[in-house]
């Protein structure tokens, strides 16, 4: 007699990555018809950006979207990337997952970390349109462009190639991809355009053009002719790894004894560093990693955890620049005063990454509004779900009223200005897999307050000189008002000409506008604790260097 409560075995399957996002696009930020429009376009740009970079080509990307109705739009993304061979282009476009960033172990910064974007984006598109994708892509050594249209296979997650073309096309390499899709686009706040201008203050080596529903272009011109450099990938570091991580790397090594699977496997693992380690485990180094028992495995992990290793390696980081962030915000907006600051390399979980400030003031920015927040993480903008992200916890545990900005309880600042946060990471923790905000790292919220303290104290220097200054504007003002008066009374009384006292009156009221200096604000304790600590340089050091 069978049991009527056990599964039949027909419904007992494995179903595909496709499967999973038909009924839960929701999870990678296609849960609205505005929110999906922008995350299409955003993983196309994305898209574009990296493959620019990795090809060493300084990107120039057209972004265009064309309204069909008020609920379905077409978008249309190109760029002058390598282009993607003919061999590889189905599955680029037609698989989610395919080509994915995961990393078994180690890694470097970069902008996607899921390889799910472009293509979940094209499945969008298949479910609430039911049309395919169009998809142009010409390598340097192809004299014609090839052009396919294709759909998912939602039960195998393969591309189904509809047609396929060979076109003449004006450029010698890149990618072009047009998606139709249901959408709403708006021009607010957490919008396509916002999307493509923050893009563009973080991403200074890039040229972005942006055509609206309307036909109306927007262009936003590279403020730098040189690309980042390119980051280096690096080796999990021992405090980033986790036991059943480090049970597969031992069964995948190709280390014959325990000692060197610590040497070549981990980033800042040398010759002392892996004995200090073994003997804390009280493990033989010269054991097979592949004969290590479980409980010897728990053993490993506790002693690398617990022994002490340098910092991971930095070569992985590509940051902005202070210099390069404050030039790209200056050129977005008309400032009165910018600052901005790269923090050097911290770690959370193992993981490498730093912190990136700018803070822009005055000019045209609204006195009477609550501050311009701009939130990144490997120069991708975060545009949802500000309230749950670390970086808005940093910004608002800060006293900006210290710094010369309004702010009640610990919110938002008010006041004329533009705050830009960006983390760079090997592995940036999002909150959810539609990576709208980091999560609540201790190590992450430090260096962004530390980051902002001290732009804040710019800022203050510069708010606070300005604000004499305009006081002493009035005062010699208010004096060269009064100056014929008193001019014409000591002449009567003295007998001599006007004019020269005029003059003179006049010298001491230049004099009194020299006056509006404002002295540099006291340290906190927290400030002074971080200036004696010894500062890493990026790069400095080397993977497999041991701190002995």
């Amino acid at each position: 007699m069978t049991d009527k409560t056990e599964p039949k075995k027909e419904e007992l399957r494995a179903i595909s990555v496709a499967e999973f996002f038909e009924k839960n696009r929701h999870l990678l930020g296609f849960d609205n018809p505005i929110r999906a429009l922008l995350t299409s376009v955003k993983e196309a740009v994305d898209n574009s950006l990296d493959a620019c970079e990795s090809g060493r080509i300084l990107p120039e990307i057209y972004v265009q979207i064309q309204k069909f109705s008020e609920t379905r739009f077409k978008i249309i993304v190109e760029d002058n990337g390598p282009g993607i061979p003919r061999e590889h282009l189905a599955g680029a476009f037609g698989k989610l997952l395919y080509g994915s960033k995961f990393k078994t172990f180690g890694g470097k910064q970069s902008r996607g970390q899921q390889g799910i974007g472009i293509s979940a984006a094209i499945l969008y598109g298949q479910l609430t349109t039911g049309k395919p994708a169009r998809v142009i892509s010409k390598t340097k050594k192809d004299k014609q462009a090839n052009v396919l249209e294709l759909k998912i296979d939602i039960k195998t997650n393969n591309p189904t190639i509809l047609s396929e073309t060979k076109i003449d096309w004006n450029r010698e390499h890149g990618t072009r991809v047009e998606i139709e899709m249901e959408a709403k686009y708006t021009e607010k706040k957490a919008s396509v355009v916002e999307y493509i201008k923050e893009t563009a203050i973080v991403n200074p080596h890039t040229t972005l053009t942006f055509v609206d529903p309307e036909g109306q272009k927007v262009v936003f011109q590279r403020v730098v002719d040189k690309l980042p450099v390119e980051p280096e990938e690096i080796k999990p570091h021992p405090h980033g790894i986790e036991l059943g991580l480090l049970e597969r790397m031992l069964k995948e090594t190709t280390a014959r004894a325990l000692k060197s699977f610590l040497i070549t496997e981990f980033d800042r693992v040398g010759p002392g560093t892996a004995d200090e380690i073994l003997k804390i485990a009280g493990l033989d180094p010269k054991i097979g990693p592949k004969f290590v028992t479980p409980d010897q495995a728990y053993s490993l992990i506790q002693a690398m955890h617990g022994a002490k290793v340098m910092a991971p390696s930095a070569v992985c980081l590509v940051p902005i620049g202070d210099a390069l962030l404050k030039k790209s915000l200056e050129s977005e907006y008309n400032l009165e005063f910018a600052y901005a600051i790269t923090r050097t390399p911290d770690v959370y979980r193992g993981n490498p990454f730093l912190i990136e400030v700018a803070i822009g003031y005055g000019g045209e920015l609204p006195a009477d509004q609550t501050v311009k927040l701009f939130r990144f993480a490997n120069r991708v903008p975060l545009l949802y779900q500000q309230g749950a992200c670390a970086l808005t916890e940093a910004i608002t545990s800060v006293d900006w009223k210290n710094y010369g900005l309004n702010q009640s309880g610990r919110n938002v600042p008010s006041g004329p200005a533009v705050i830009v946060v960006h983390m760079a990471s090997v592995w940036a923790p999002f909150t959810s897999e539609s990576k709208d905000a980091v999560a609540h790292y201790p190590e992450i919220i430090k260096e962004a307050k530390l980051a902002l303290q001290e732009c804040g104290r710019q800022l203050q220097l510069f708010v606070g000189k300005k604000h004499r200054k305009q006081l002493a504007e009035k005062k010699a003002d208010i004096f060269k008002n009064y100056s014929e008066e008193l001019a014409a009374s000591l002449a009567a009384l003295t007998g001599k000409d006007k004019k020269p006292l005029v003059d003179k009156f006049v010298k001491v009221a230049e004099e009194m506008l020299k006056l509006g200096t404002i002295e540099g604000e006291e340290e906190t304790e927290e400030v002074k604790e971080e200036k004696k600590k010894p500062k890493r340089k990026l790069g400095a050091f080397k993977a497999g260097e041991d701190e002995e």
